[in-house]
């Protein structure tokens, strides 16, 4: 695993924009999409993290079937009226499209989770078809750990045969990478042959004459892709009536317990001393920690600690919730800059990664994403 500087392609602004990212720039007028440099893997250490992300996945259904049989609802603020929602979900086996687990990894030792994006993981525009017209124009010669795309046109296909139904998308109004990221999964159930349509989830109305969901135009909503998290969903004034409704849901209820990060002390104590997982418990640990809170998103609400003394933290809009503690591991550092990668897993196929960069030990929804190529003669 090496960080390679490179000169950026002339007019590439207008050429990541051309496959759908127009938030390569920050409001701040940061670069967001940085490619002065890539990451270049060996095959073997591109075999690591595929096998990492799945386990990963095989220990996370283990752990839901735990809460469930366990019934443990108050650990991950699950409330009364939505734990049968989230059982049948999971007994049903709904489907699931997309996660992604973030990993802490150096090249030579395990990977390590740092939490799992399982409900509404974003980076997805990037890491699926930015960084791939990136390749294919720069060296198109070499490979790249991603087949996203056709595994996200393969889900889109399974969900045609098994809902057969239209899909609606929605996300937040306004917010420009969630809508590009929804138009992309829409362009890709269109081509496995499901219609659709998009509008803000603000937009979502209650038929209570017909106890269905409905929008604008009184339409039934059979099957609705959601860029919004449970947790959010189930805040909603609609959101009482979500157990009794007929609407499918995308990503399914019972995703809600994978993507709370009460899941990491769960992990640790279900498989310690897992070469993949981080410790992690409810109270504060020895020595330097990550304080995390459970519903936390985007790096916000993070404070690392040592010994109980504050060295770094962030800022947001999740500092009233539960927390959990996770021990430090240091971040891969390359060229002085931390390295996250986000590993993709899509109809339960390990397919792809995106690699975050930040100069901070903290990455947040701004930190820069880096494209990445396999080079054959490293390893």
């Amino acid at each position: 695993m090496k960080r390679i500087r490179i000169t950026p392609r002339p007019d590439w602004q207008r050429k990541v924009e051309s496959v759908g990212l127009t938030f390569h720039t920050t409001e701040e007028g940061q670069t967001y999409w940085d490619e002065s440099a890539y990451y270049t893997f060996s095959p073997a250490e591109i075999d690591q993290i595929e096998l990492a992300t799945l386990e990963l996945n095989t220990i996370c259904l283990q752990a839901v079937e735990h809460i469930l049989t366990h019934e443990l609802w108050e650990e991950f603020q699950i409330p009364d009226a939505f734990q049968e929602f989230i059982r049948q979900s999971w007994d049903r086996d709904e489907i699931s499209i997309v996660g992604r687990f973030d990993l802490l990894y150096d090249g030579v030792n395990p990977p390590k989770l740092a939490e799992y994006n399982a409900d509404t993981p974003t980076a997805l525009v990037e890491a699926s078809i930015a960084q791939w017209f990136w390749l294919q124009e720069l060296t198109p010669e070499v490979d790249q750990f991603n087949s996203i795309h056709e595994r996200l046109l393969e889900v889109w296909q399974r969900v045609k045969a098994d809902i057969g139904k239209p899909v609606t998308f929605v996300s937040v109004d306004g917010h420009l990478e969630d809508f590009m990221t929804v138009t992309y999964l829409r362009d890709l159930a269109q081509q496995a042959g499901l219609l659709n349509q998009y509008f803000p989830v603000e937009q979502i109305g209650w038929n209570a004459a017909r106890r269905a969901f409905v929008d604008l135009k009184e339409r039934p909503l059979d099957c609705v892709f959601k860029l919004y998290p449970w947790e959010w969903l189930m805040g909603e004034k609609f959101g009482q009536y979500l157990p009794g409704a007929a609407t499918r849901w995308l990503e399914p209820p019972w995703k809600a317990l994978l993507s709370n990060k009460a899941i990491l002390p769960l992990l640790w104590k279900l498989f310690p001393e897992h070469p993949n997982l981080l410790p992690a418990s409810w109270r504060s640990l020895p020595g330097r920690c990550v304080k995390k809170p459970t519903l936390g998103r985007e790096g916000a609400n993070i404070t690392i600690l040592e010994y109980g003394q504050k060295l770094e933290a962030t800022e947001g809009d999740y500092g009233d919730g539960a927390f959990i503690y996770q021990q430090f591991h240091e971040t891969p550092s390359f060229d002085g800059n931390s390295a996250v990668l986000g590993s993709w897993l899509v109809n339960g196929h390990a397919c792809g990664m995106g690699i975050r960069e930040e100069s901070g030990l903290i990455t947040t929804n701004t930190s820069r994403f880096v494209p990445h190529r396999i080079d054959d003669r490293q390893g």
